[in-house]
């Protein structure tokens, strides 16, 4: 049963990748003191609250979803006493925190699957991961045929002969779910972040966990690989995945009965259809699912009307509100998604950027925001390769589908390079080199420059918190001509936006409350969206 206070239900979200957000130390690399002194920056945007990429002690073959400690900070970061001041300083704010939290795989140097390795095949600490005998008459074969989502095959062979399972990559083994004692630490490790104040977790490979108990060869061995997603029904959305969230649910509502306040749990969770999808979010699972299809969907009104009437049926209908995300450290940036590539900027990209933001921000339910979606940074394409740091490129060789261009530092103010990213000297280099265009785009210009997409975000954020009809609740369709949506939202908002390439009449006379660009009254320009009250009869 849904407790009252229910603050996430339409919660804007502003997701933080720490190593790109701000230094604090000069070594090119965000820290959690950084993040602790950006928070002013986005009260003023107007989030509720932010989710903070993995800062845990880790090797970083993954960035830090391959975990050693779940209950640490790595000294890149900062420590436990820089944590409690941040979330102190969030506190005081009113920003609520959100973790990650990567149950589905740790490191290969945490210390279980250390003594995993030393051990004998078929010992309690090898239970705690997916160990198996290869195939073959000298075991030199993997023991099925599945491939990782990275590339190349999902299994690697210990110097004992025996092979064991990871999805990812071979530092990131995978956690058997089957064995009680991964349950009993997870179980811990919630704890010992909830009891230093989080307000909950995103769940990292939410769909995972659990794997066909027989681990029988897949029909399609590399289709994770050449999708980049969590595509093996025989790998990932087993059905015994909902007890783990009902497990972790009941842990966050005891905590919302002992102090009042409401823990959220989000997932990341990749599943064929908004069916399967709802059941994840049932009212004792997770309370949130990110829900890919509109990040996924082509710049098409008609794709944009399908995937979110399907999310308002099928989601919704949980009692649960639909988490929408145009955005993340995985995925290339709506301003290079939505046009031709343009590191400058320029053509369509920008303009359908702006729009889609409108739309997102008034669909009902919560919306999550990538860090630098709010400057409308675009895709750094031409990273050189001697600096690609996703295991994607390491294994195998492709630039295809790699993620370091959306996650290229934040510039904050200057000129050049590292545009007051780092507190180190000017020659001070972030982790990934900054372009020479960021200046365009830094924090310092775009607060300064009413016209810019920081500015559309503000008001945009301004609006959904101070109009009734926006938020949580329903939307109806309005009757449009082609390439264009139109719906209102409660008693006579209505939101519109031009898919198309030529001006069309807008659905309400007038001048909008809000455009994501310039919108005379009675028109609405291509590649646009708008706000506008009016009568609910229309």
């Amino acid at each position: 049963m849904l407790s009252k206070y229910h603050w996430w239900r339409d919660a804007v979200i502003y997701q933080v990748y720490v190593r790109s957000f701000l230094d604090s130390t000069g070594d090119g690399i965000g820290d959690l003191a950084g993040v602790r002194a950006g928070l002013p920056y986005l009260k003023k945007l107007g989030v509720d609250g932010i989710w903070l990429s993995p800062f845990y002690p880790s090797p970083q073959h993954d960035h830090g979803y391959d975990v050693a400690d779940y209950c640490g900070v790595d000294p890149l970061f900062g420590d436990l006493a820089e944590f409690d001041l941040l979330m102190a300083a969030a506190r005081r704010l009113g920003i609520r925190v959100l973790l990650d939290i990567v149950p589905n795989h740790c490191s290969s140097e945490h210390p279980w699957f250390r003594a995993a390795l030393a051990a004998e095949p078929g010992s309690p600490a090898r239970a705690r991961f997916h160990f198996a005998d290869g195939r073959g008459p000298d075991g030199s074969e993997p023991p099925n045929n599945w491939h990782a989502m990275f590339g190349g095959p999902a299994w690697t062979r210990a110097d004992d002969g025996q092979w064991y399972l990871h999805m990812f990559t071979p530092e990131q083994p995978d956690w058997n779910w089957r064995d009680p004692e991964v349950a009993a630490e997870f179980d811990r490790v919630l704890r010992f972040w909830l009891d230093r104040g989080v307000d909950g977790f995103r769940i990292d490979v939410a769909a995972g966990l659990y794997k066909h108990p027989e681990l029988p060869d897949s029909d399609d061995p590399e289709a994770d690989a050449r999708t980049r997603d969590s595509v093996n029904p025989l790998a990932w959305n087993q059905p015994e995945v909902h007890d783990v969230w009902r497990w972790w649910r009941a842990v966050c509502e005891e905590y919302t009965v002992r102090d009042g306040r409401e823990r959220l749990l989000v997932g990341e969770v990749s599943v064929p259809t908004a069916r399967e999808h709802a059941l994840y979010v049932r009212p004792d699972e997770l309370h949130q699912a990110f829900f890919f299809d509109l990040l996924g969907a082509p710049w098409e009104a008609d794709a944009f009307r399908k995937v979110i009437s399907e999310a308002m049926e099928d989601i919704a209908g949980t009692g649960s509100t639909v988490t929408w995300v145009l955005n993340n450290h995985d995925q290339v940036r709506t301003v290079t998604r939505y046009g031709e590539p343009a590191t400058e900027g320029s053509g369509l990209g920008p303009a359908r950027a702006r729009a889609a933001a409108l739309l997102m921000l008034a669909l009902p339910g919560a919306a999550y925001i990538y860090q630098g979606e709010e400057l409308g940074l675009p895709e750094v394409v031409d990273l050189p390769d001697d600096v690609l740091t996703d295991p994607i490129f390491r294994r195998t060789g492709s630039r295809a589908r790699i993620r370091d261009g959306c996650r290229v530092p934040l510039p904050w103010s200057g000129q050049a390079s590292p545009f007051g990213f780092t507190s180190g000297a000017e020659s001070a280099k972030p982790w990934l080199p900054q372009p020479e265009y960021f200046a365009e785009y830094a924090t310092d210009r775009a607060l300064a420059d009413t016209r810019s997409f920081w500015h559309l975000y503000r008001d945009g954020l301004q609006l959904r918190a101070s109009l009734p009809q926006l938020g949580e609740g329903t939307l109806r369709w309005l009757d449009t001509p082609p390439g264009v949506l139109a719906f209102t939202r409660g008693d006579g908002l209505v939101c519109a936006v031009n898919f198309g390439t030529a001006p069309t009449p807008a659905p309400v006379s007038g001048t909008p409350l809000l455009s994501s660009g310039p919108c005379p009254p009675g028109v609405l320009p291509a590649a646009t969206a708008g706000w506008w009250l009016a009568d609910t009869g229309l």
